[in-house]
């Protein structure tokens, strides 16, 4: 998984206006505009929705389309219920995108739902059954909040705007929620309610595991002896740039202030150790860590 999440940062990096800006944005509106429809609808028509859900067999017949419109089918019909996870999505895809950027926000989204249709998919292959539908982004929208809980876990949200609590008891209870689903479809036979959300999830290790590797490092670090000594490490990296024929060189393009004098060089907080990096880098490099 590191070597995938370490994939998904050096595309970022290369391509840093990948991605639909303030997607979750669009998503609401997608859903607003979709429930109005469907009120709009006579109470006979109960299949006015299925044009935009998504199924293997109106994808084999060229309906293209439901790889994308299933996304904009409400998870709720009931308008308070719809409006309060509107909102709350909305505000943690809003924070998520700030905290990751747009284009790496936009890879876990879209990770998270092409994950989830391949888990239909596969489903639909292996019952025969190629109506099986999925429509919303339910699953996608939990593990979204789950690796905004891992990030901010003391953040204190109002629960129906009323009872304060912090994300992290509320991830606890979205885990539980992931388990009892899984261990419900496993009971009940259901193979596309164990695939779907076992999917979900591995979208959400992909992106997060890292940052929970990266959180142990840092509190390891804290309490280790070269905290103590930071002058001393400084001072021997110091020595061994006094004998190179170089003050510094990028521990990415390997480009030295001698050799270019006009570039500028820092080195990185967050990275394990004591590495270099000039100004094309800085902001654009997968960090090392201690392996």
């Amino acid at each position: 998984m590191k070597k995938i999440y370490d994939a998904v940062e050096r595309f970022c990096a290369r391509h840093p206006r990948f991605g639909i800006p303030n997607l979750m944005r669009y998503i609401v509106i997608g859903n607003v505009v979709v429930y109005f429809l469907s009120m709009l609808s006579s109470k006979a028509d109960a299949t006015a929705l299925d044009f935009l859900v998504f199924n293997l067999n109106g994808l084999l017949h060229g309906e293209v389309w439901r790889l994308v419109t299933f996304v904009f089918v409400p998870e709720y019909f009931s308008p308070f219920a719809l409006i309060i996870s509107l909102y709350f999505y909305y505000w943690i895809g809003s924070i998520l995108e700030r905290e990751w950027g747009t284009a790496k926000f936009t890879l876990y989204y879209a990770g998270g739902a092409l994950l989830t249709l391949l888990g239909v998919v596969i489903t639909s292959l292996i019952t025969g059954n190629h109506f099986l539908t999925l429509a919303g982004t339910g699953y996608v929208n939990l593990s979204m909040f789950l690796a905004f809980a891992v990030l901010f876990p003391n953040m204190t949200v109002l629960l129906f705007f009323i009872i304060p609590i912090k994300i992290k008891w509320l991830a606890i209870v979205d885990g539980v929620f992931f388990a009892v689903e899984i261990a419900r479809s496993i009971l009940a036979g259901n193979v596309v309610g164990i695939i779907t959300p076992v999917l979900a999830l591995l979208n959400f290790a992909i992106f997060i595991t890292p940052h929970v590797r990266y959180l142990r490092q840092k509190t390891q670090y804290r309490h280790s002896p070269g905290v103590v000594n930071f002058r001393r490490t400084v001072h021997q990296a110091q020595q061994q740039q006094q004998k190179a024929p170089y003050h510094h060189k990028c521990a990415v393009c390997g480009r030295t202030d001698t050799d270019y004098p006009d570039l500028q060089f820092r080195y990185c907080s967050k990275c394990a150790g004591y590495h270099c990096f000039c100004q094309d880098h800085i902001f654009s490099h997968v960090h090392f860590t201690e392996e």
